[in-house]
């Protein structure tokens, strides 16, 4: 999720001043990516024997501009003068975080990180699922924070305590957590640093001597790399993934690094591993008055509180008046879908037109496809775009252990993944072993984009002009290329559900439904022109959608529909779709997470998705579910009457996720509520 970085120099190593303060920036930049939210920076004084720790709710690139930082990196490396170059004289440890705010608010300094706790400094990537279960295993650890990475550091401090080595003391204690981590500590009482991952989204450049530079993508490494040494420097370090299990220890003084593994027995720590002087310190909190951080809720507490009864009353849901809809006599479409026409029995015109979907190709197929691309010497060779549901979760899964292939998983998060998405994410990759690269947007500009187009439709609702309001998602396909490009993986395959087709959206903008496409989500040249032409249309309406988020919907649409797509496959081509089996082996196999607002396991990740579906709902009479259980009847995988009761209970309001929605982009949850409902319905 978020982004690790850090460098360690032996003084030995005759390491410029400059060389050591670009470098840190450079890799600060580079992981940036990963998260915006907040960010922060522990720098090992060996000089004056302090700690020191510069953190807040401001980007690292913010971050990395506060006059004290460059008195931190003269202080941390100090300098001598040999002939006329500058040398470092103390060995520099450093390491950096640049937060994607998962779990605490990050407007509470003591969730950012590094997280400090009993002598133990911090930086993680990953979510931990099951802290709430550790903290009760261990009642003698006391919990002060929010932030999840706070019981991994007291697992490490207690064992240490007890006279564990580090590296065992590390091991034992991720070997404990359920989701995924991958950390960088530093024990003071041991003077010590330990990188640890459990997924393998941690890499290292490094000599094994006297330099090791680290961060959480590969390529951040290979760019830092190319852009920072020369060629004769370059080759005389080695890139290497940290792999699932694994992890180094870097000794300060004097500089030592050696790898280990988690699955070595449990060590004591030797006669000569005596604890040395206790380091202070100092800890410096930053804030820019004008970036205050975003709201930061989880849907689970949101129906705790007390105003959520009379809130949750704003939502209708008409049922009656929606069972009286004519419905298709085979599927669940209603007369205000777009474009529908009924024959004399009754059957609609989605239905005739309909082609199977739901009829792989032999597996063997795949396998022979994906041949050329396997990696033969354990180097990841395939991106899995990764959105966290369970489409995606189940591909992941399929094509790890099935296909055998080494897979990177990839996420892009523009603000609306939610927290239990994230945790879903941590829960398949932690168990897997599966690295997660993701990119995060500028989210605080994606919600206000969000935002604003939102305050626009309102004034003028328009049901065509709604997936404006997910614009900003569809970068995952531009991202997707830049990943691979990246990695140099050419493989990518796809976990798209071929039940998912929701040509409606567009069909409230006056564009009829293509029966011939060969993909769910493609459209034609000539329906692309009129998609735009409906747009500008309802722009010249409404110009409140001229607005800073315009640059931001080009773009989208150019990703979604103009950039070009090579070396991928879609994994429900080749292995049929089966909503029950995936929800089986998810639930079992993955501890998935459910929410608490809604039974069905679809979108429950995707935190737009409930606030449309209620405007659809309660507009039209319909919303994604009814087509959806519409493909599932057609492909004979569920009958009428079930796929009747089904979405007259996925259609219910979804008070919780909403009411999330709305405070996370900044409108009113009634105001919003009370302009939805008032929209004319499309049915009496």
């Amino acid at each position: 999720m978020c982004g690790v970085f850090g460098l360690f120099a032996d003084q030995a190593g005759g390491f410029e001043p400059r060389f050591i303060s670009r470098s840190l920036e450079k890799l600060a930049y580079l992981s940036e990516s990963r998260g915006k939210d907040s960010s922060g920076l522990f720098f090992r004084n060996e000089a004056d024997r302090t700690l020191n720790i510069l953190k807040g709710d401001v980007s690292i690139s913010y971050l990395l501009k506060q006059p004290g930082i460059r008195r931190l990196i003269k202080m941390t490396t100090g300098t001598r003068l040999k002939g006329n170059e500058r040398r470092i004289t103390e060995t520099f440890a450093a390491m950096g975080h640049a937060r994607l705010v998962t779990n605490g608010s990050q407007l509470q300094d003591v969730n950012n990180q590094p997280v400090v706790k009993d002598g133990i400094i911090g930086i993680h990537n990953g979510i931990i699922i099951n802290e709430t279960e550790l903290w009760s295993r261990y009642p003698s650890l006391q919990r002060m924070y929010e932030i999840d990475t706070e019981i991994l550091l007291d697992l490490v401090g207690m064992r240490i305590r007890e006279g564990w080595e580090m590296a065992a003391a590390v091991s034992c204690s991720v070997r404990e957590i359920f989701g995924t981590v991958s950390a960088v500590l530093y024990c003071a009482a041991v003077d010590q640093f330990a990188l640890a991952t459990n997924n393998g989204s941690l890499y290292v450049l490094t000599d094994n001597e006297k330099f090791m530079a680290f961060a959480s993508e590969k390529y951040f490494l290979t760019e830092y790399a190319r852009s920072m040494l020369s060629k004769d420097a370059a080759a005389g370090l080695a890139l290497k993934q940290v792999g699932p299990g694994t992890g180094y220890i870097v000794r300060v003084s004097p500089f030592q690094i050696r790898a280990f593994s988690m699955d070595d027995p449990e060590k004591r720590r030797s006669e000569n591993d005596q604890p040395v002087a206790v380091f202070r310190t100092e800890i410096e909190s930053v804030s820019d008055g004008k970036i205050r951080g975003e709201v930061v809720l989880d849907v689970a507490r949101l129906a705790t509180k007390p105003q959520a009864s009379s809130e949750a009353s704003l939502l209708e849901y008409p049922l009656d008046r929606i069972r009286a809809l004519k419905r298709c006599s085979k599927c669940l479409l209603p007369e205000t879908f777009p474009f529908i026409v009924y024959d004399e029995r009754g059957v609609c015109n989605y239905c005739h037109n309909y082609k199977l979907k739901n009829q792989p190709k032999p597996i063997d197929e795949l396998f022979a496809l994906v041949d050329s691309y396997r990696s033969r010497n354990g180097e990841p060779d395939c991106i899995v775009p990764y959105s966290g549901g369970r489409d995606s979760s189940y591909t992941l899964h399929i094509v790890k252990n099935v296909l055998k292939l080494n897979p990177i998983a990839f996420t892009y998060d523009w603000g609306m993944v939610t927290d239990l998405g994230r945790r879903n994410i941590a829960r398949v990759c932690g168990k897997l072993g599966v690295e997660n690269i993701l990119i995060s947007a500028d989210i605080r500009r994606k919600r206000e984009n969000i935002r604003r187009n939102i305050l626009a439709w309102l004034r003028r609702p328009h049901l065509g002009m709604i997936p404006l309001f997910m614009a900003g998602d569809k970068y995952f396909f531009y991202y997707t290329n830049q990943i691979k490009k990246q990695t140099g993986i050419r493989l990518n395959i796809w976990g798209i559900n071929p039940m998912e087709n929701t040509d409606f959206k567009v069909g409230f903008m006056g564009i009829a439904p293509d029966f011939e496409k060969e993909r769910i989500y493609s459209l034609s040249k000539s329906r692309q022109v009129r998609l735009i032409g409906g747009i500008l249309s309802n722009i010249t309406r409404n110009p409140a959608y001229i607005n800073r988020s315009v640059g931001d919907t080009i773009g989208s649409f150019a990703s979604r529909y103009l950039g070009t797509r090579r070396d991928y496959y879609h994994m429900f081509d080749y292995y049929r779709w089966d909503e029950e089996e995936i929800e089986k082996l998810l639930l079992s196999e993955y501890l998935w997470e459910t929410a608490i607002d809604t039974k069905t396991t679809w979108r429950i990740g995707d935190g737009t998705a409930a606030f449309y579906n209620y405007i659809y709902c309660t507009v039209s009479g319909f919303s994604e579910y009814d087509t959806f259980r519409s493909n599932q009847i057609r492909e004979g995988m569920l009958s009428r009457e079930e796929g009747l009761r089904l979405i007259e209970e996925e259609n219910r309001p979804r008070y919780a996720s909403i009411k999330w929605y709305s405070e996370i982009i900044g409108i009113d949850f009634s105001t919003i509520i009370k302009r939805v409902n008032s929209i004319p319905k499309l049915y009496r």
